[in-house]
């Protein structure tokens, strides 16, 4: 039966059966499994944030995480998931920074090596990180392909086990993790905000809210310079990702297989958002309610203030709205308000 629909969604991939079937529970078992290894994160509210949006905002705080981003938890409970021996082979990753940083460190923590490719024009905030924590870096050109193609050749050399940023059920559900303390800490919530890229934080966020109240919208904000997820939700079918650019780099990647069909069925919407709209957000975040975020997380309160947010289908008003803040790993040589940067 898992067969049949992995094929009726377009995918043979045995780790589709994995994911179709995600449900609040392997959201849970992830929790248990990272109780005292990742912060449970704080959520902060500001009132003038709340009247600019029309609306209680409640911003769970993820660049207070372990390595400054929600990575960590899918990292980590990908890590732990792994069996002792195949943990000893190490893993290996391709990622532009946040899942490079986050793997390395759990890596580190289970004293096992972590290769990682990255995009030669990663941030050098984040190319230091995955160095401090011990990571071994391959550089390749900035494309997916690319990524993707020097990670397969790294794991056919050193017999790593591949654990994608996105693309992997224990990733998912580490990840989700972060929206079931959202969702425990601020009873009521309307709707869940969340930036998407390859899709982990959003697919983990949707099974969650499914989960415990399927009432809750659960709305993606996407750059709009790479804004497949909302083409795909339009098309009702995975797109590629084309030449994608944006400031928010952590959200240049194309939606994953696996999240594709979770992010179709249980993501009420992509809001799109120009990189004007992201730095504006940015801004706000950091002068307003005091909270440094890159601009991938910034996003969503972007999302959140354009008038797009308004239309968005909901079952309930959305007065009530929880934002997951992804990261804060932000270089602070290259601010997008400085002049020159």
């Amino acid at each position: 039966l898992l067969r049949r629909a992995a094929q009726a969604h377009g995918s043979g991939d045995p780790r589709y059966w994995i994911a179709a079937r995600m449900t609040l529970a392997e959201i849970r078992a992830a929790a248990t499994r990272l109780h005292g290894v990742v912060h449970h994160t704080p959520v902060a509210t500001c009132a003038t944030l709340d009247r600019l949006a029309g609306c209680e905002l409640f911003f769970k705080c993820e660049q207070f995480q372990k390595a400054g981003a929600f990575k960590y938890r899918g990292a980590s409970n990908a890590v732990l998931s792994l069996s002792d021996r195949e943990a000893a082979r190490g893993v290996v990753t391709h990622s532009s920074g946040n899942h490079a940083a986050a793997l390395a460190r759990a890596a580190r923590r289970r004293g096992i090596a972590a290769y990682v490719v990255m995009p030669r024009t990663a941030s050098r905030l984040k190319w230091r990180a995955v160095q401090e924590y011990g990571g071994h870096i391959v550089l390749c050109e900035p494309t997916f392909a690319a990524r993707q193609a020097a990670a397969a050749a790294l794991q056919a050399e050193t017999g790593a086990v591949l654990i994608p940023p996105f693309d992997h059920a224990a990733v998912i559900a580490g990840q989700g993790t972060a929206a079931l303390e959202l969702l425990a800490d601020v009873p009521g919530l309307n709707a869940i905000v969340a930036p998407i890229g390859g899709g982990g934080m959003i697919s983990g966020a949707a099974i969650a809210a499914n989960g415990l109240d399927p009432t809750i919208a659960v709305i993606a904000a996407e750059p709009a310079g790479a804004d497949d997820a909302a083409r795909s939700k339009a098309a009702g079918q995975l797109l590629a990702q084309t030449a994608p650019d944006s400031i928010a780099d952590g959200l240049l990647t194309g939606l994953g297989t696996l999240n594709w069909p979770i992010v179709r069925d249980l993501v009420d919407a992509v809001v799109t958002i120009s990189d004007e709209a992201i730095v504006a957000a940015m801004r706000l975040l950091w002068e307003r309610a005091k909270l440094l975020v890159e601009p991938s997380a910034a996003i969503a309160l972007a999302a959140v203030l354009s008038p797009a947010f308004a239309a968005v289908p909901a079952r309930r008003p959305l007065r009530r709205v929880g934002i997951i803040l992804s990261g804060g790993n932000v270089d602070l040589d290259a601010l997008p308000w400085n002049p020159g940067s």
